[in-house]
């Protein structure tokens, strides 16, 4: 099989389970099937942007599959991964949030603290910091991965530890942010300009992993659970 068929079937696969309707848990546990669900949804619309607009991703697109990719899945020997650094500290830690965001989602106990210098809301970071590692080392060098789809990995000086320790750290990082940006300036906004527009905008250019997120849970990106555009 073709390299483009493999990763067209592994996209394929990966919306499907996607769309698959897990089992509900009881309300007060986090449903890890509609978590891993979700984060597959987000995997499938990241690397979809890989191929439309990564060049370097299309051209590895050629060859055989399976042996590329056991070739590409390597130990890293450097930190760096020779991408640029915006790439490395503000987009792999954005990607690390929105996939923590996404578990948040799904667990009552995360989603429902507030941001704030207490007890419970950091108590509850850990699991969504767990879930973006994992999240991560399988975007990394998982069956559906930069590896697997790119190559990434097959020439040494292109993977680092980099990815592996700042995509889910600085995500935590982001996140705690972009909660904190939401709730003592967005609803400050939000309470003195009622329209719709620039409420939605403000969302979204202030909490982008959150807009990744909702995407990935099919909300609107300026979706918020207990805040309507209109209150």
């Amino acid at each position: 099989m073709t390299r483009w068929k493999t990763v067209a079937l592994l996209l394929a696969l990966t919306a499907s389970l996607a769309r698959a309707q897990p089992s509900q848990a009881p309300s007060t546990s986090p449903r890890v099937g509609a978590a891993i669900r979700d984060s597959l949804l987000l995997l499938a619309v990241e690397h979809g942007v890989r191929i439309v607009g990564q060049d370097k991703t299309r051209r590895e697109l050629g060859g055989p599959f399976w042996s590329d990719y056991q070739r590409s899945v390597r130990v890293p020997q450097a930190w760096e991964d020779g991408d640029a650094w915006y790439v490395n500290y503000i987009g792999h830690p954005l990607h690390g949030a929105a996939a923590g965001m996404v578990w948040n989602a799904h667990d009552p106990a995360a989603r429902d603290a507030r941001f704030g210098l207490n007890t419970h809301y950091w108590a509850t970071r850990w699991r969504p910091l767990v879930w973006s590692a994992v999240y991560s080392l399988q975007f990394e060098v998982g069956p559906v991965s930069e590896a697997s789809i790119g190559n990434v990995g097959l020439h040494p000086n292109t993977i680092g530890w980099v990815d592996y320790v700042v995509t889910p750290v600085g995500g935590m990082g982001i996140a705690a942010a972009e909660d904190a940006l939401d709730r003592y300036f967005l609803e400050w906004f939000e309470r003195r300009v009622r329209n719709r527009v620039w409420r939605a905008s403000m969302r979204m250019v202030f909490n982008p992993s959150r807009t990744m997120a909702n995407t990935a849970l099919r909300k609107a990106p300026w979706h918020r659970d207990h805040r309507s555009l209109s209150e």
